[in-house]
């Protein structure tokens, strides 16, 4: 798959978010890359404050989430199989924006 490709297929992913949780993600940035600095197996990656732990005058630079492109692909071969793991991905990692941990994204089945 190509980087196009997969890029078409994130912005479709974030196409599918529904509004009312989109418009919290104005000031998110969502950027391919094609390998995480550290862990191989890691798809997505949020880096950021999480909104549950802002307080009324915070300032920061915008939050970013961060989808692989080579473990997503190595992992997955079909098409299909790509766009619902980049789907899920950007669920988790937005997840994580909103204040949810590890723990209770997982049992949320993401």
């Amino acid at each position: 798959m190509t980087r196009a490709e997969f890029e078409a297929l994130v912005a479709e992913a974030l196409d599918g978010i529904p509004d009312e949780f989109a418009r919290y993600l104005e000031n998110v940035s969502v950027l391919v890359e094609d390998e995480p600095e550290e862990d191989d197996d890691l798809y997505g990656l949020y880096d950021g404050v999480p909104l549950s732990e802002r307080t009324h005058d915070f300032a920061a630079p915008p939050d970013r989430i961060f989808i692989y492109r080579g473990p997503l692909v190595r992992d997955f071969r079909s098409r299909r199989a790509i766009k619902r793991q980049i789907r899920i991905t950007i669920v988790h990692e937005i997840a994580h924006f909103f204040g949810l941990d590890e723990r209770r994204i997982r049992r949320l089945g993401y």
